[in-house]
């Protein structure tokens, strides 16, 4: 089995048949069919990318359930669902607090602590409470499906 058929197989992709490809009349035919095949094996592999769903509570209340691929950020999340009420301004760098929320209670303990450089950017967010936390240092992941945030009146 060449390097190909291996990587294909390692997401549980069947490989085109070689002599599927060598069928073909011209090089353009076999290269179509190729990117077909393609195509199909990593529409198969997102299929396999778990998801996290994630509930974000607006200040007014409003809620928006989301699924969250695993390795984003709750804020990559939210600024890719469009959610209001976490605007990013530094993209994720932990270099603001514009992406602040709370944390429900119940899933405080279920993620890893705040580093100091969160908890220094905490300092000049909005109404800082206990279960505060910047969303861009939350990476979903299978364990945190279900998790729900509530933003702050406003972020600054």
């Amino acid at each position: 089995m060449n390097v190909r058929n291996e990587t294909f197989m390692r997401f549980g992709v069947r490989p085109a048949p070689e002599k599927a490809l060598k069928r073909e009349n011209s090089c353009f035919g076999a290269f179509l069919m190729y990117l077909i095949h393609l195509n199909n094996a990593f529409l198969n592999i997102l299929k396999k990318i778990s998801m996290a769903k994630i509930k974000y509570i607006e200040f007014s209340g409003a809620e928006h359930e989301i699924d969250v691929s695993s390795g984003l950020t709750v804020m990559e999340g939210a600024i890719k669902n469009k959610i209001p009420g976490i605007d990013a301004d530094c993209g994720g760098a932990c270099a603001c607090a514009t992406c602040h929320v709370y944390v429900a209670k119940e899933w405080i303990e279920k993620l890893p602590p705040k580093e100091d450089s969160e908890e220094d950017m905490l300092d000049f967010a909005f109404d800082v409470k206990d279960n505060s936390r910047l969303s861009c240092q939350i990476t979903v992941s299978d364990e945190l499906d279900g998790l729900v945030v509530n933003m702050p009146e406003k972020q600054f």
